[in-house]
Formats: C-alpha cells, structure tokens, sequence
C-alpha cells in the first residue's frame, strides 16, 4: 500500500514539472526569439544608425540617474532629446522617457520660434530722448483729464511727432475713454466751409437753478464764433445772438439747429433777414449736428463738470475762458489735431529751447508755449 502511494505521487510530481517546464519555455521562446532577431537585424544595420541609437539610449539614462523619481527635462534636455531623435530612424522605438507625441509638440513649439525671432524686425525705431518723456510726464501729470491722443495733439502743436502708443507707456494714468468720430453725410462734407451750427448747454448752478449757454459753432474750423449766457432763453434773445455772431455781413450760408421750441419763429425770421439758410436735424439724430455735441461733451468733461456754479457771470466768466482756451490752444481730432486759430509762434517743426506752461481755469488745463 506504501508503495503505490509513492509511485503515485510520483507519477504526479512528475506531471507537473512537465507542463509547468512547457508552460515557461512558451513564454520564454518568443522573447529568445525577438531578442535573436533584433541580434541578427543589429548585425546589418549601419553603424551611424547603432551609434545615433546608443547616444540617444545613454542620454536617457543620464537623465534617470537624476533622481529616483522621474526627472524635470529643463530646455537643454528637451533640445538634445530633440537632436539625438532626429539623427535616430528608431527613435520611436528607442524613446522611453516621453511619449514620442511630446517630442513632436517640442519640435512644433521650437519651429514656432524660430520663425519668430527669424520674422522680427532689423530695424528699431529710435526712441524719444529723456527731455521728451519727462515732458510727456509733466503734461499728463498736469492736466489729469488727458489722454495720450490729448498730448499726442499738444505736442504736434509744439512741433514734436510721437506716435499715440509712445505716449501710452509714457504716461502714469490710463487713456481717457473717447467718444467714437461722428459720421457726416455727403452734404455736410461737401459745404462743410458754408456751415455753423448752434445749440444749448444747460447748466445747473449751486441752488439747482436751470442757465443756458447759447454758442455758435464753425464747422470746418471748429471755432466758436459768438456765445452768451442766460437764464430765460427767449426766441427774440436768440435772434439777437445771432444777430450779434453776423456783424458786418460775416455770416455762414447754412446754419445747423435742432428742433428745440426755444428757437421760434423770431429766429427763423432772423435767418431770412440775413439770407441764412437753416438745416433743421432730424428728431433723435443727435449725430446730424455731431459738432455741435461733441463740443458740449467736451465742456462738460473739461470745465463744468470740476467746477461750481455760482450764478450767471461766474458761469460768462468760465465759459469766456474756456471757450478762449479751446479757440486758439486747443489741438482737435477732428481738424487733424490743429488748432482753429493758432496765435503768432512757430509750430512747424521742433526748435530747442525752454517749454513753459501757462494755467488755464486756475489749472486745470495747460496751454504750452516756447519762450521767447
């Protein structure tokens, strides 16, 4: 009985050291295999091919043995991977660190810039001198409520051309926001020397009492020609501004107005007498009498917004100075950044000598002049 049972348990452990043999050599013959292909495919390969593969095998273990973990490829990793890759028909093969999708997007990235730096441009605009951006700097810190297209104008006035994005990074405070440029039909730009246009700015002074600021506007040169402030604007009192605006037969062959009751028939009346054609706008078309608007925009953002109005000669006075101010110092985009009458000095082009600055409204603009 002894007996069978060791020939049966070794019958059986005969058995499994068959199979268990059979089932390692089926797993190992196909690696045996491939590695004595890859052997055999070794031996026709170039050499070049061999070295490129071994540099680029090496390259890899050398950024191993960094750390434990998987290392951080800095630039110059990145960069020799990219080389060892190109000289290697195998690369895909022989890659392990990365995924060979990454060396592409490497490669894509590194052609990128290169075509940007190969695409700048040789030639470098000189920049501004020192005296120029400490100009730059006195003006926008002077006159809070410039923007960089404000200096840009007041410096063209001075005979210096610097472009609006110089200015920009010149400046301490941001660009003031800017009203969009009024579109004019066809009409207006064809008699555009024939036209004036007049409107209202109501005021509001300091014991909420209603004043009106009647003006005269040209507008091929943007020149305020006659304005005057009332607190009861009649149609007669109208008719008499511009009665007074057309001394000694200057007038405009067309005046611009809206459809405002204060006009009324004496001032219709009046433009007849004079041989004044008016140009009623549209209702709800404030851009018919754009110029118009524009420059109540700009006296209030410039002068009445910062100010306190006492009454009806304090607001003549501001206004007398201001529209001064906007008459002959004043640069305007829409006439090219000129000024609508220039007083007597030399603006064509820059000649060195000392700027100075004269206060306008107790400082609250600037006007620039050279010394004499």
């Amino acid at each position: 009985m002894l007996s069978l049972i060791r020939s049966t348990a070794g019958r059986l452990v005969a058995w499994m050291t068959q199979h268990v043999n059979g089932f390692v050599k089926a797993i190992c013959r196909p690696a045996q295999e491939h590695t004595r292909t890859g052997a055999v495919l070794d031996l026709t390969r170039r050499k070049t091919d061999l070295v490129a593969e071994n540099a680029l095998l090496r390259h890899q273990l050398v950024l191993l043995k960094r750390s434990s973990k998987r290392p951080t490829l800095i630039p110059a990793d990145r960069l020799s991977l990219l080389l060892l890759a190109k000289v290697t028909r195998t690369w895909r093969q022989v890659l392990l660190l990365v995924q060979p999708a990454t060396v592409l997007r490497w490669h894509r990235e590194g052609f990128r810039l290169f075509w940007r730096l190969k695409s700048r441009s040789s030639h470098r605009k000189p920049r501004i001198t020192p005296d120029l951006v400490t100009l730059i700097h006195k003006m926008a810190d002077e006159n809070l409520l410039w923007g960089a297209e404000r200096i840009r104008g007041e410096r063209l006035k001075l005979g210096f051309k610097v472009a609006k994005r110089t200015i920009q990074r010149h400046i301490h405070q941001p660009s003031t926001p800017r009203v969009a440029s009024q579109t004019w039909s066809t009409f207006l730009k064809t008699h555009v020397k024939d036209l004036c246009a007049c409107d209202f700015v109501p005021v509001i002074d300091l014991v909420f009492q209603q004043l009106y600021v009647f003006f005269i506007i040209e507008l091929h040169s943007r020149r305020v020609v006659h304005f005057n402030v009332t607190r009861h604007p009649t149609q007669f009192w109208i008719a008499q501004q511009l009665r007074e605006s057309t001394p000694e037969g200057h007038k405009p062959k067309y005046i611009i107005r809206d459809n405002d009751g204060k006009f009324g028939s004496a001032f219709d009346a009046m433009t007849t007498q004079s041989g004044i054609e008016v140009l009623r706008t549209p209702i709800k078309a404030p851009k018919a009498n754009g110029v118009c608007e524009r420059f109540i925009g700009s006296v209030r953002r410039e002068c009445l917004d910062h100010l306190l109005i006492f009454g009806e000669r304090q607001l003549y006075r501001v206004i007398e100075a201001y529209t001064d101010y906007f008459n002959h110092a004043r640069p305007h985009q829409g006439i090219d950044q000129r000024v609508p009458s220039p007083k007597s000095f030399n603006i064509s082009q820059a000649i060195p000598g000392k700027i100075i600055s004269m206060p306008v409204l107790n400082g609250l603009h600037h006007e620039y002049r050279r010394a004499a």
